[in-house]
């Protein structure tokens, strides 16, 4: 995908004439220190869509760490696997591949099918796994947070909020930093297709190297986005934005404002108070995203021949060739079905270059990217 960056002229222009239709919770926090440099709403009850692919990380990592698995087990994909809705790799069920291949194509696609396969070869069942994501929730202390699922897909029970999503995040980032490189990658090869990262800020944000970015109607495109510069990481969670380029920009602008500001108060993810409203419900901005409304607003992020316009002043057209990792099989088996043969694109629903959804409607099973 080509993005075309906008100069800061035209940035603030469109800032200041841009309508707010409804505030996103957002949160930026230090990874080191765990303080909170800003937030907003970050109690607000969400859907999580495929950032729930996170804590699918966590909870995997913790049983490597624990000596239950490795990076070498074989995931084995069930019927339930496949049958999971988009995105998705579209294996066949029987198939196999290794652990850390199923995690970095899991991570660059968003695919839904190996978050599930990961999660019965792990957990030994989806009930399995899910009882574990939601322990180690509560242990990390995620208390506004519940999962149904392993990757994200809507249903009711499936909520989190941004607070929870960062405590999540900067877990990750230091209890396993041996795993910093599966967030990172700038996508994954068979030997004959590629697959890029659906998060635009890799290779394209100084310093960018993570995390997940995910996306159903009723939560609108959200991003968990870190960057490292000079030894200081930051990590920033921002929800429910309009389309893919916004949620891009709104992450590159709040990841840059932490490097670059200076910000007053000294609270950290632990001692962050519960506040505002949306903490009893989980919000619902459906009609916002997916309607002709929210149709219009992605289309103002195109430009006439269909690529992707960001207005981040920040976010710069990748420098490098992509770096693919090898990601496949094990060996031995159908190629046919191997990495993004099958986009598996949902009726009606158009997956654009980064494998995420941009039209609408979107039919159930709603997707989740």
């Amino acid at each position: 995908m080509r993005l075309i960056p906008l100069g800061a002229a035209a940035t603030a222009l469109f800032l200041s004439v841009a309508p707010v239709a409804h505030a996103n919770p957002h949160i930026l926090v230090d990874v080191s220190t765990g303080r909170v440099l800003e937030h907003e709403e970050a109690f607000r009850k969400w859907y999580p869509a495929s950032l729930t692919k996170l804590m699918t990380v966590y909870t995997t990592f913790r049983a490597i760490q624990a000596g239950q698995v490795t990076l070498d087990t074989p995931v084995v994909m069930s019927k339930h696997a496949t049958a999971q809705p988009p995105a998705k790799m579209g294996f066949k069920p029987g198939q196999k591949l290794t652990l850390d291949n199923a995690l970095k194509m899991m991570l660059v696609k968003s695919a839904n099918d190996l978050a599930m396969a990961i999660a019965e070869t792990v957990g030994g069942s989806e009930p399995g796994f899910v009882g574990r994501m939601n322990s180690e929730a509560a242990r990390l202390g995620m208390t506004s947070s519940h999962f149904i699922n392993p990757n994200g897909l809507p249903g009711k029970g499936q909520y989190t909020t941004a607070h929870d999503l960062a405590v999540v995040a900067v877990a990750l980032r230091r209890e396993f930093p041996q795993y910093a490189s599966y967030f990172a990658l700038e996508g994954f090869t068979n030997g004959v297709k590629e697959v890029p990262n659906i998060n635009l800020l890799i290779g394209r944000f100084d310093g960018a190297d993570g995390m997940k970015t995910g996306f159903i109607c009723a939560s609108g495109f959200n991003q968990i986005a870190s960057a490292t510069r000079n030894g200081r990481t930051l990590i920033s969670v921002y929800l429910g934005t309009d389309s893919l380029a916004a949620r891009a920009d709104d992450s590159a602008n709040l990841l840059e404002k932490g490097f670059t500001s200076q910000f007053p108060g000294n609270d950290t993810l632990q001692t962050l108070k519960p506040y505002g409203p949306g903490q009893d419900q989980v919000a619902d901005i459906t009609a916002d995203i997916c309607s002709a409304k929210g149709a219009h607003a992605r289309s103002e992020t195109r430009d006439e021949t269909g690529r992707m316009k960001v207005l981040s002043p920040y976010i710069h057209e990748m420098t490098h060739t992509p770096n693919f990792v090898y990601a496949n099989l094990i060996g031995g088996q159908d190629p046919a079905t191997a990495a993004g043969d099958k986009l598996a694109a949902t009726a009606g629903s158009t997956p654009d270059a980064s494998g995420d959804v941009a039209d609408v409607p979107i039919p159930l099973p709603r997707p989740t990217y």
